[in-house]
């Protein structure tokens, strides 16, 4: 009988595990729910939430893209709403989170592949010319607006992002596993309920060496990114994201949009040293704003500072703009 329940155990385990991932994503759907709209890319959903001024013309357009295990709800609460005060504030739910779909394969997840669909979107909502911002993962995203998408990039910004190769980056190992059966298996059934229990832990690091705004995981629907497919996906970007930096790097020569990049020097996550101080020595005529004791969410850390640098940037491609439709 011992035997037998010994045997049992690690079957009982992954049936209450997928039992309460289930329950536990039924839940959060329903708790935070889809705040904006939605458009077809290519045969995929993607969540929007676009906001601006009341009664008066913007100053231009600012198209935010979150980072790792977030979505367009945090990128309002960082930037987006006080921000949408004097612009077009267009917050998009990156390829497979949030509330936005993605297709199966490691490649919907590529850097360049979720460019494009969001450079889709925005063709359809006739955006020209906007300061684009990636915070964080979406630091891997914001090159290509500038490189293959100028047609509605105006500017790029790139806040505390992954931009440059680092030694020992490529893990074959990881995107073997992230594809594998066991994978699909473990996504559904126990990595949930771990990751809650890591989640206290993350979020102190994520803000370190500042403390995380009260509520910041409820104000920013955050537990959306603990429903398994969106787990999974956040996971897949993770294992493209060496290669992608990787092949992407080679061409920050070629940029030409106007290009600012924003770190706090205390950044613990993404190294500053690494990722924003080389990207901002790459490309041609870029600013660098490097903010003194300021970890991976400067947004949060010194929200002025960085609405500031986002407005003077805007401000300074408006001109550009007035000419072409002038002309």
């Amino acid at each position: 009988m011992t035997l037998l329940l010994v045997l049992a155990a690690p079957f009982l385990l992954l049936i209450l595990g997928a039992a309460f991932t289930y329950l536990y994503a039924w839940s959060i759907e329903r708790r935070f729910p889809p705040t904006g709209r939605f458009i077809e890319v290519e045969g995929c959903r993607l969540h929007y939430r676009e906001e601006g001024p009341v009664g008066d013309p913007s100053d231009g357009t600012v198209v935010i893209l979150h980072g790792a295990s977030s979505n367009l709800v945090e990128s309002m609460l960082g930037m987006g709403t006080a921000l949408s005060r004097r612009y077009r504030v267009i917050a998009i739910d990156r390829p497979g989170h949030g509330w936005s779909e993605r297709k199966a394969g490691l490649a919907e997840a590529d850097p360049a592949r979720q460019a494009q669909l969001i450079a889709g979107a925005l063709r359809q909502l006739e955006v020209r010319n906007a300061v684009i911002v990636g915070h964080s993962w979406s630091g891997t995203i914001v090159p290509h607006f500038a490189l293959d998408h100028t047609d509605v990039a105006g500017a790029i910004v790139v806040l505390a992002g992954i931009t440059t190769p680092w030694p020992g980056g490529y893990i074959g190992w990881y995107r073997r596993l992230i594809v594998s059966p066991l994978s699909w298996l473990w996504f559904r059934t126990l990595a949930v309920p771990i990751l809650l229990v890591l989640r206290p832990w993350m979020k102190k690091k994520t803000f370190w060496p500042q403390r995380p705004p009260r509520g910041i995981v409820t104000k920013g629907f955050i537990p959306l990114a603990f429903r398994p497919r969106a787990y999974e996906v956040n996971m897949q970007d993770f294992a493209v994201m060496y290669d992608g930096v990787l092949r992407q790097s080679g061409r920050y020569g070629d940029i030409r949009l106007p290009t600012l990049v924003i770190a706090g020097d205390a950044d613990e996550i993404v190294w500053t040293d690494l990722h924003s101080r080389c990207f901002a020595r790459e490309v041609p005529g870029a600013e660098l704003i490097l903010m003194p004791g300021i970890g991976h969410m400067p947004q949060y850390a010194d929200q002025e500072t960085v609405l500031s640098a986002v407005e003077t940037l805007a401000e300074r491609i408006a001109p550009a703009k007035a000419e072409v439709d002038h002309a």
